[in-house]
C-alpha cells in the first residue's frame, strides 16, 4: 500500500485486532516522514476513519482520541500553519484536570425528549450545550455530532465518555449520508442545530465554505429531519449579526426586526434561517430560531478576540485591534448561553424566535484594557496596535431579550466574573488547542487546507488604522470583492428587508407579527 499505513490497533496499540468483534478500537498511523508531509498524515487519517463500518464510526470511533505520542506528532500541523482538515488532538493531561462546565439551570425533563443530536458538538457553544445537557439531565441521551473541523476539539467533551448517556458521531453536515444515518440510528427526536463557520475574519476570503456549511448543511438537515419523520423539536441557533448594524441611540432589537447581514458569515446565517422558516411553512418542521449574542468562555478556539487576546497576551506579543477599536459588542458568558438553550427547550413555544441578549456592552479597546489589567500589565506602551479594519465591521449590535427572559431566563454571570473565569481557565489549559500560532495574526488567510499568517508591518498597520481598505490595500481577491459590494449594498435596502419572527418586508409585503411562518 502506497502512501501512509494505516492498520488498526487496540487499544494498547500492541497488534493489530478485528474491528468487527472488537469494538474498542483506535486508528494508527504510520508514516514515512521523507516523503509524506503532516498534512497527508492527517488525510490518510480522515480517509481511513471514513472507510469503517458505520456502526464503529458511531459507537468507539471516538476512541481515535487515545493515540499515542507518537501519533499525535502526525497531527501536529506545521509550525506557522493551523490545519482545516479534521483534527483529533487531545491531551489526556488536560482533560483530565479539566472541570466539567455546564450552565446553572435545571427544569424538570420533558416526557417526549429521548434523544437529542447537538450537531457542532465538540465546537465551543455546542459543546456547553452537550455537557449541560449530559450532566443536568440523565434522563436525555445526548448525541455530539461533529466533523470536528478546526476550531473544534474531542478535549471539549472527553470527560463525558464515561457518562451513559452521552455519545460522539463523526460526521459532517453537508453529507446527507452522515446526517441520515445519525439521525436514524439514535432515533433522534430533538436536533439543536450549531454546527456552523463562525469567524468572520475569515468569511471574507473564503466566503464559498461558509455557504456550504452554514447554508448548505442547515439545508441537508433539515431535509433529512423530514425524511426520518421523527424529529419533534428542531432548535436552530443563528446569531445577532443577521440584524447588521445597529446604531448608538436606536433601540434595541426585538425578535420582529428587519434582517440587514452586511458581511458573509452573517448573510449566511441569514440565508439559512430562510431555510428554516420555508420548512416550517411547506413541512410543518416543528423548529425554533434562537439569536446569540457574542458569546465568550472557557473552551472557545482563539481565533475571537477574548481567547485570542489573552493567548497574545501568555505569548507577551501586542493586541491587534481593527480600525479605531470603538466598535463594540455584548458579551454573554457561555454557561449563561447553555441556561438560555435549557430554558427555550423546556419552556419555549415551537415557531417562535428567541433573541439571547447581554447587557454587558464593550468595545474592543476596552476590553483590551481590561485583559491588560487581568495580567496586571502596568506599562501597557506598546502593547495595543492598531491595523486596519475589515472590509466592513459593524460598529454595533443591539438585541432585546424581553421574550426570553419573560420564561425565567436571566443573565446570571456579571463580564467582570466572567472575563476572570476565562482569563484562568486559559492560563491553565494554554495547550488545549494545540498549535494556534497562525490564527493568532489579526488578518489570518486561507490558503487551501491550512490557515496562514498574514503579517502587517507596523508602518503599514498605522497608515490603515481607522480606515476601510479598497482595492489597492492589501486584501485577498474577495475581500476587495466585498470592499466594493458595500456600495451596492446600501442600494439593496430600499428593496425589502427580512423579519422571521415578525414581518417580512419584500416587495411590500408582510407576514403577520408575532409568527415564524
Amino acid at each position: 500500500m502506497q502512501g501512509p499505513l494505516c492498520a488498526f490497533r487496540d487499544l494498547r496499540g500492541v497488534a493489530p485486532c478485528d474491528t468487527s468483534t472488537n469494538p474498542q478500537v483506535v486508528l494508527g498511523v504510520c508514516l514515512d516522514e521523507s516523503q509524506h508531509s503532516n498534512l497527508q498524515g492527517r488525510k490518510a487519517i480522515v480517509a481511513a476513519w471514513r472507510r469503517l463500518p458505520h456502526p464503529r464510526v458511531g459507537t468507539r470511533l471516538v476512541e481515535i482520541q487515545r493515540l499515542h505520542t507518537w501519533a499525535l506528532s502526525v497531527l501536529t500541523p506545521v509550525l506557522g500553519q493551523a490545519s482545516l482538515d479534521t483534527r483529533f488532538f487531545v491531551d489526556d493531561g488536560l482533560w483530565r484536570k479539566a472541570p466539567i462546565l455546564t450552565g446553572q439551570s435545571s427544569c424538570g425533563p420533558l416526557p417526549d425528549v429521548k434523544n437529542i443530536l447537538v450537531t457542532g458538538g465538540e465546537g465551543f457553544i455546542a459543546s456547553w450545550l452537550v455537557r449541560h445537557l449530559v450532566i443536568k439531565y440523565p434522563e436525555y441521551n445526548v448525541i455530539s455530532f461533529d466533523k470536528l473541523d478546526y476550531c473544534s476539539s474531542l478535549n471539549n467533551s472527553r470527560m463525558l465518555e464515561s457518562r451513559p448517556n452521552f455519545q460522539f458521531f463523526h460526521g459532517d453536515v453537508t453529507s446527507d449520508k452522515d446526517v441520515l444515518w445519525c439521525l436514524r440510528k439514535y432515533d433522534i427526536d430533538t436536533v439543536f442545530h450549531l454546527a456552523a463557520h463562525t469567524h468572520v475574519d475569515l468569511s471574507f476570503g473564503n466566503s464559498y465554505n461558509f455557504t456550504k456549511t452554514n447554508v448548505l448543511g442547515t439545508h441537508i438537515l433539515l431535509e433529512s429531519a423530514i425524511a426520518v419523520g421523527t424529529i419533534k423539536r428542531f432548535y436552530h441557533v443563528s446569531t445577532d449579526e443577521v440584524y447588521g448594524e445597529v446604531e448608538e441611540d436606536a433601540a434595541d432589537l426585538t425578535e420582529q426586526s428587519s434582517l440587514w447581514p452586511t458581511n458573509p458569515y452573517a448573510a449566511s446565517k441569514a440565508a439559512a434561517e430562510d431555510y428554516v422558516t420555508a420548512y416550517v411553512k411547506s413541512f410543518r418542521l416543528p423548529a425554533v430560531i434562537v439569536r446569540l449574542n457574542n458569546v465568550y468562555g472557557p473552551h472557545q478556539y482563539p481565533e475571537k478576540i477574548i481567547p485570542k487576546f489573552i493567548n497574545l497576551l501568555q505569548r507577551k506579543k501586542p493586541l491587534w485591534i481593527h480600525g479605531d477599536g470603538q466598535h463594540t459588542r455584548r458579551y454573554l458568558f457561555a454557561g449563561d448561553a447553555a441556561d438560555a438553550f435549557d430554558t427555550i427547550l423546556h419552556r419555549g413555544e415551537i415557531g417562535q424566535i428567541y433573541n439571547v441578549d447581554s447587557r454587558d456592552e464593550v468595545s474592543n479597546l476596552d476590553l483590551a484594557g481590561k485583559l491588560l489589567a487581568a495580567f496586571h500589565v502596568k506599562d501597557t506602551a506598546g502593547c495595543i496596535e492598531h491595523t486596519r479594519d475589515r472590509p466592513f465591521n459593524d460598529r454595533r449590535y443591539a438585541v432585546d431579550g424581553t421574550k426570553l427572559r419573560q420564561l425565567g431566563w436571566k443573565q446570571s454571570v456579571s463580564f467582570e466574573e466572567g472575563l476572570a473565569m476565562t482569563v484562568d481557565w486559559y492560563r491553565e489549559f494554554s495547550s488545549w488547542w494545540g498549535a494556534i500560532d497562525a490564527i493568532l495574526s489579526p488578518f489570518p488567510v486561507v490558503n487551501g487546507d491550512s490557515i496562514t499568517a498574514a503579517t502587517l508591518k507596523a508602518d503599514e498597520a498605522a497608515a490603515h488604522s481607522q480606515t476601510v481598505p479598497n482595492g489597492n490595500g492589501g486584501l485577498r481577491g474577495s475581500e476587495e470583492a466585498m470592499v466594493g459590494a458595500n456600495n451596492e449594498h446600501v442600494s439593496l435596502q430600499s428593496q425589502g428587508a427580512t423579519d422571521l419572527d415578525g414581518q417580512q418586508a419584500v416587495g411590500g409585503r408582510k407576514r403577520k407579527a408575532g409568527q415564524m411562518a
